[in-house]
């Protein structure tokens, strides 16, 4: 969790250090036009393509067991992938949405919830060094948390 916090870090600096105050929300947007940036953009299709899936298996399984009785349906995973794709494509501000949800709910999950769930389980093992560092932990998260929430509902309502 460190090393990739590290690295979304140097990321988000080296972007911000390279462009100035012209750093967009979206940091491909930086890149031009150009041959580098249709390649940028080619790979992340790449990615998306192959990682789309694997983000949608829980869903698609939910819902399955739901309406299908736990059974394979293309129709329904079709039109999940309709559903999805609607959204990010009609959504106005979109990626003002993702802000939000990245900051919100996703630094919850990274942060806040695997440490309270590390204490829950091994806090009869653990010493007061351990339960400092997932306190930690859990604070660090809640003090982003609150603080990206409120810089993206910030640039939410601030939008025309």
């Amino acid at each position: 969790m460190l090393l990739i916090s590290l690295l979304y870090a140097a990321f988000g600096a080296l972007g911000y250090l390279a462009f100035g105050e012209e750093t967009q929300g979206i940091i491909t947007t930086n890149l031009g036009q150009g041959v580098i940036s249709a390649l940028v953009q080619l790979g992340l299709c790449i990615n998306l393509f192959f990682t789309f899936p694997l983000m949608m298996n829980p869903v698609y399984e939910v819902v399955e067991r739901r309406l299908c009785d736990s059974k394979y349906c293309l129709w329904l995973r079709w039109l999940l992938v309709l559903g999805v794709s609607l959204v990010a494509l009609l959504v106005p501000n979109f990626a003002d949405f993702l802000s939000l949800v990245g900051s919100s709910i996703c630094v919850i999950l990274s942060f806040v919830l695997p440490a309270m769930f590390h204490y829950l389980v091994f806090r009869e093992e653990m010493s007061w060094r351990f339960i400092g560092w997932d306190g930690a932990v859990v604070v660090f998260g809640l003090v982003i948390a609150v603080t990206g929430t409120w810089f993206s509902l910030m640039d939410i309502l601030s939008c025309p």
